[in-house]
């Protein structure tokens, strides 16, 4: 589905199905942080009350863990909320819509890209 770490192909290698029109856009980062915000909260809550380790460690623990798991996590939910969007004929996965009918170079220029 990526081309990059992040860029979405304009086509499925596999079924060619037409990808360009998805509309992810700001809502990877949204998910990931929630859900890595609510992980590394409650791991460092639980660590502090139950050892109660000086503060380097928790500088050392959670900043590395935190980038690692986000950056772990973004391109694969990027890729659910694009299936996600196929899945309900979201934007122009839907053939019937105006989206469906825009190449990609027009999806790329209203995206910014």
């Amino acid at each position: 589905m990526f081309r990059a770490f992040l860029t979405v192909n304009n086509y499925c290698p596999v079924c060619h199905e037409a990808l360009y029109h998805h509309r992810a856009d700001d809502a990877p980062p949204y998910v990931v942080i929630t859900i890595v915000g609510h992980i590394i909260v409650g791991g460092m809550l639980f660590v502090e009350k139950a050892y109660h380790p000086e503060l380097w460690v928790h500088v050392v623990l959670w900043i590395p863990l935190t980038i690692v798991m986000s950056l772990a996590m973004l391109p694969n939910i990027k890729g659910t909320l694009i299936g996600i969007q196929w899945a309900l004929r979201m934007h122009g996965f839907d053939p019937n819509s105006p989206e469906a009918l825009e190449s990609p170079r027009d999806a790329e220029a209203a995206r910014g890209e």
